[in-house]
């Protein structure tokens, strides 16, 4: 039998830069991008290199360098391998008795990389609910609110990576998520507060990206330094960003797409003051620039390299996607994922 398990892509549609800086967040999967991993019982214990994203042979030294350049040093093998170790210290720490057998794992993605989707965590994510299923563990032996830190250990214990909650636990839940990562709430639980919004309150979103990014096309920056030793605009932005967010739940919950809109106009804004245009980049600036040259809201879907907005019409949605794609960029409609029933977390 084999198991096949999916992770979606995810964007972030309002809130903090990242989720570590003890904030909120509002994010959504869609299923327009997804990571699925298949896993059945063999022999031995087998890890099936990606022919795209694990390459080991190449046409020339040039053709090397562009694979470099465009996805790195690093494919999906490693975030496999680190999360079959994870998923084994975990059972092992936790009594977990699996049964003494060993599988074939394999892996595929669609979801575009360097562009703040979450590609490398819905690997994770995919993996590590297939790992499960195989060995017959359910949410009773790990909970839900439990397995996005397991996923986020996998990263920054296992392969040394920075990363945060956010992505793990939207790719965990599904649908849409408020996410409360207060300070109080995080050192009592180790975890965020979680809350799924009912996906229909959502207004019709876009998504657009960057075509080809390179490895670097992130927003890097020294923020996370900027925040932890105490810079005062820093701090007090991160504060906004959480308001924003409060707000921005209360505008879903009435429906008040307008008042979303401007929110997420401000958490650009206030983005871009932070970081300045150097850091955001000309690509990115461009990408919300053509979402307002319409009126419209737009703001960084992850990291940088994507931009989710709103629009109301079809001819909005068609004058939208001529002008990214004119300028170079990829651009689809949002397919939002329903999520599951509507509960807090």
């Amino acid at each position: 039998m084999i198991i096949k398990t999916r992770a979606y892509a995810r964007v972030g549609l309002i809130g903090n830069p990242s989720d570590g800086y003890f904030g909120k967040t509002i994010s959504s999967a869609i299923t327009n991008f997804s990571a699925e991993v298949m896993l059945w019982e063999s022999p031995r214990l087998q890890v099936i290199l990606h022919d795209f994203y694990d390459p080991t042979e190449f046409d020339s030294l040039a053709d090397l360098e562009h694979t470099a350049n465009r996805d790195g040093y690093y494919g999906g093998y490693r975030l496999i391998l680190a999360t079959c170790k994870k998923f084994s210290d975990h059972c092992r720490r936790s009594g977990f008795r699996l049964d003494d057998k060993n599988f074939t794992i394999q892996y595929n993605t669609n979801i575009p990389r360097q562009v703040g989707l979450g590609g490398s965590s819905a690997i994770i994510t995919a993996a590590m609910k297939a790992l499960m299923g195989f060995y017959g563990l359910t949410e009773k032996d790990i909970p839900r609110e439990i397995l996005p830190n397991m996923i986020l250990g996998v990263e920054t214990e296992e392969l040394d990576i920075r990363a945060g909650l956010q992505d793990r636990v939207i790719q965990v839940y599904g649908g849409t998520v408020y996410m409360d990562f207060s300070e109080e709430i995080m050192k009592e639980t180790g975890r965020g507060r979680y809350e799924i919004l009912d996906f229909s309150l959502l207004p019709p979103l876009f998504l657009a990206y960057i075509k080809d990014p390179s490895f670097s096309g992130h927003v890097h920056s020294n923020l996370s330094v900027r925040f932890k030793s105490g810079e005062r605009e820093v701090v007090e932005a991160m504060r906004t960003f959480a308001h924003y967010t409060v707000q921005a739940k209360e505008a879903l919950l009435k429906k008040d797409h307008k008042a979303l809109a401007d929110l997420m106009n401000k958490n650009f804004d206030l983005r871009r003051k932070i970081l300045g245009d150097r850091i955001i980049g000309p690509k990115n600036l461009k990408m919300i620039e053509i979402a307002r040259t319409f009126g419209l809201s737009g703001k960084f879907a992850g990291s940088g390299g994507g931009v989710i907005g709103m629009y109301e019409t079809e001819e909005q949605h068609r004058r939208l996607e001529t002008a990214y794609r004119e300028n170079g960029f990829e651009f689809v409609r949002a397919s939002i994922d329903p999520g599951t029933k509507v509960h807090g977390g």
